[in-house]
């Protein structure tokens, strides 16, 4: 039994000499990563669409399980709107290949502006989609999260083609006023939208907000920590993303989560043990 567990990105400044060691190569960055968390979201891609030889580092740098949840271009989701970005779909679906069974599902992450009215465009985006690959769609539509009938409609049109619903879980976030710089933004980046957490396949993912501190973190991802217990307890293989606006402890206590998680499954494979941040010594 595995529960996958990562962070928005495998390199964050203040995880160097403190979690990860520093110096490292970029070709060796991933790699020590992969000894904390064995899954990670590729937002990377959203921006601009990796060479393939860079995709051929990222697969030798992890094993063949480590999960990659890889965002699909702005260009397709946020630019073209689904529609009429065939080369720029075409060429990023050649540059992760070397993904292999790493790639663990393709992420549509769409503006808050795509609505009921287009779920039409998203269908039939996603019955265009090469079957090789998993799917998972993240909305942030308010309407598909407080009218019934926008939930059902878009639930129908993931489910027939065996999709899945990424929810971001931001309601830790926005419980109380910031109070760091990083808060601040984040409340006027971050969508606001209720918790969801049904499961659409056997292969549910999370994206969790927290806060900076640790302890309203942990308080308040609770509520996961019972569900992705209940997922696994049904055979499902959940993958579950820790976040908070400043990231420096996520690497951390998406360790944290997965050990909170396996206090009550044992069963629960262990994570790897991290590499030291210093070379071990002899004295």
């Amino acid at each position: 039994m595995r529960l996958h567990v990562g962070c928005a990105m495998w390199t964050h400044a203040p995880w160097q000499g403190r979690f990860l060691p520093h110096p490292l190569p970029p070709g060796e960055r991933l790699r020590s990563y992969a000894t904390w968390c064995n899954a990670v979201e590729g937002n990377t891609t959203f921006y601009a669409t990796p060479t393939r030889s860079t995709v051929e580092s990222w697969a030798r740098q992890t094993a063949p399980d480590f999960r990659f949840v890889v965002k699909l271009p702005k260009t397709v989701t946020h630019g073209h709107r689904l529609t009429g970005a065939d080369e720029e779909l075409r060429s990023f679906l050649e540059a992760i290949e070397p993904l292999g069974p790493r790639a663990h599902a393709l992420w549509v992450q769409l503006p808050g502006s795509f609505g009921p009215a287009d779920l039409g465009v998203l269908a039939g985006f996603l019955r265009r989609l090469p079957g090789s690959y998993r799917y998972a769609v993240e909305v942030r539509h308010r309407a598909f999260f407080e009218d019934a009938r926008s939930e059902r409609l878009l639930e129908g049109i993931l489910a027939g083609v065996g999709a899945e619903w990424v929810p971001f879980d931001t309601v830790t976030l926005f419980q109380s006023p910031p109070t760091s710089d990083a808060e601040r933004e984040a409340w006027t980046k971050k969508p606001r939208v209720p918790r969801r957490s049904s499961a659409l396949t056997d292969r549910p993912i999370i994206r969790y907000l927290g806060r900076d501190s640790e302890e309203r973190t942990v308080e308040g991802w609770r509520y996961w920590v019972d569900t992705v217990t209940g997922w696994l307890r049904e055979g499902r293989s959940p993958t579950v993303f820790v976040h908070t606006p400043d990231n420096a402890d996520a690497l951390m206590l998406a360790r944290r989560f997965h050990e909170e998680v396996r206090a009550r499954l044992p069963e629960v494979e262990p994570l790897p043990e991290p590499e030291p941040t210093e070379p071990l010594t002899l004295f």
